[in-house]
C-alpha cells in the first residue's frame, strides 16, 4: 500500500512540474521588463538531414505541439527553401540546449520546390518570416522579392505572403496592395528591403506585416544622419486576405558609421509581434560594415492613434500621424556578441507563470556569423 501511495506520489509531482512548462504562451498584461534567461549558439550551418541549417530569419512557437518553427532564407541556392522545427530547452534559471527536429520543404502550387536563381530567377524566393496561425492551422510565410535593374538584364519578383499547410504544402497567398509591387524605376520596395515581418493578432483574424526599408516614394533609406527614414505595416483581415490599413513608422538611424562612407549600413524593421490591442513588438535591428556587433533594439509600437496611410503613395510632405514608439530594450546592455536577429516570439510560459521571449539570429550561412538564441523572461 504505502508503496502504491508514494508511486502515485511520484507520478503527481512529476505531471505537476511537467505541466507548468508545457502551459501555452500567452500575451503579458504589460513588459515590465525583460530579464536574460541565457543564449545558445547553433554549430556553424550544422547539417540536418543532407540541408544546412544557418540562415534563421524567423522563428515562431506551435504552443499545442510545444514546437519552434524556423524559417531559412536559403533562396533554394544551397539547399530548396524550407523551415526547420525545434525544440528548445529552458526553464527560468537556465537554456540548455536547442534541437533540431525536422525540415520541411516549402512548395509552389504545382507540389515542386521553389527553384533558385540558377534556374528561375524570376520564381526563386527571400524567405524571411513565418507564423503559424492556430485558428486556421496553416502557416504564411514573407517573401522579399527581388529588384535586379542592370543595363543587360532586369529581375523583378514581387514582395509575397504565402498560406501553407504544415508539411510546406501550398495554399493561397494574400493580396499584394500595388505599391507593394517591384519596378525597374526608383518606385516601390528597394531591394532586400520588402516584407520582412509578421504577426497575428491573439485571436488569429488578423495580421500584422512589416516592410524592412521605406519604399523609393516613402524617403531616404535610414542612415548614421538620417532621422526621418518611414517605412510601412500593414495590417490584414486573414479571413478575406484582403489589406485593412496601414501605418507608417519611423526608423532609428543606424547605429554606428561603417568603415567608409561607400560601405553597406542599414537599419530596418526585422521582425514584429502582437502585444495587444493596437500594439505591437518592434524588433529594429542596425548593422554598419566594419562594426562586428549589430545593434538590437526592441520597442514598443502604439498603432492607435496612426494614421492609415493606405491612400497615401508617397508620405513626405502628406500630413499624418505616424505610429508611436518607445524604447522596451537595447541587447547592448547584454555585453556580448549580438549578431543578425531577425526573429522573436512569446515561448511557453516559465514555471513561475511569466512569459518567455525567444529570439533567433540568421548567420547568413557565413562562417563570421552565429545562429544565435537568446531566451528571456517577461517580467510584467
Amino acid at each position: 500500500m504505502k508503496k502504491n501511495l508514494l508511486i502515485c506520489l511520484l507520478a503527481a509531482i512529476i505531471f505537476t512540474s511537467c505541466s507548468t512548462t508545457r502551459k501555452s504562451a500567452s500575451l503579458p498584461p504589460a513588459i515590465g521588463q525583460l530579464r536574460l534567461i541565457g543564449k545558445q549558439v547553433l554549430p556553424h550551418n550544422m547539417p540536418f538531414e543532407g540541408t544546412n541549417t544557418g540562415g534563421l530569419s524567423g522563428i515562431d512557437y506551435d504552443a499545442q505541439r510545444q514546437q519552434y518553427y524556423l524559417i531559412c532564407d536559403d533562396r533554394s541556392d544551397l539547399n530548396p527553401a524550407r523551415f526547420y522545427t525545434a525544440k528548445l530547452y529552458f526553464n527560468e534559471q537556465s537554456f540548455d540546449s536547442v534541437r533540431i527536429t525536422h525540415v520541411t520543404t516549402l512548395l509552389q502550387g504545382d507540389g515542386k520546390a521553389y527553384p533558385n536563381k540558377f534556374s528561375n530567377p524570376a520564381h526563386t524566393p527571400d524567405p524571411e518570416a513565418l507564423r503559424y496561425n492556430a485558428r486556421y492551422d496553416f502557416m504564411v510565410w514573407s517573401s522579399e522579392g527581388e529588384r535586379i535593374v542592370h543595363a543587360k538584364d532586369t529581375i523583378l519578383a514581387n514582395p509575397g505572403l504565402t498560406i501553407m499547410k504544415r508539411n510546406g504544402q501550398y495554399v493561397d497567398t494574400f493580396a499584394l496592395p500595388a505599391i507593394f509591387r517591384m519596378q525597374a524605376s526608383n518606385n516601390g520596395p528597394r531591394r532586400n528591403g520588402g516584407f520582412e515581418g509578421l504577426a497575428f493578432s491573439a485571436d488569429n483574424k488578423q495580421m500584422f506585416v512589416s516592410l524592412e526599408e521605406p519604399r523609393y516614394e516613402d524617403g531616404p533609406r535610414a542612415d548614421v544622419d538620417v532621422h526621418n527614414a518611414v517605412t510601412r505595416i500593414l495590417r490584414y483581415d486573414v479571413a478575406s486576405r484582403k489589406p485593412l490599413a496601414q501605418y507608417a513608422y519611423q526608423l532609428d538611424p543606424v547605429a554606428y558609421p561603417p568603415v567608409s562612407k561607400d560601405s553597406f549600413r542599414i537599419n530596418g524593421i526585422a521582425d514584429i509581434l502582437y502585444l495587444g490591442t493596437s500594439k505591437l513588438l518592434v524588433l529594429e535591428r542596425s548593422f554598419s560594415v566594419g562594426v562586428k556587433d549589430c545593434t538590437i533594439k526592441l520597442y514598443i509600437a502604439d498603432l492607435s492613434e496612426a494614421t492609415d496611410v493606405s491612400e497615401i503613395n508617397s508620405l513626405p510632405g502628406n500630413n499624418y500621424t505616424p505610429v508611436k514608439k518607445q524604447l522596451l530594450y537595447n541587447f547592448e546592455q547584454l555585453h556580448t556578441y549580438i549578431d543578425n536577429i531577425e526573429g522573436v516570439t512569446f515561448g511557453p510560459l516559465l514555471p513561475n507563470g511569466h512569459p518567455s521571449l525567444v529570439f533567433a539570429a540568421d548567420n547568413n550561412f557565413s562562417a563570421a556569423e552565429e545562429s544565435q538564441f537568446f531566451v528571456f523572461e517577461v517580467i510584467p
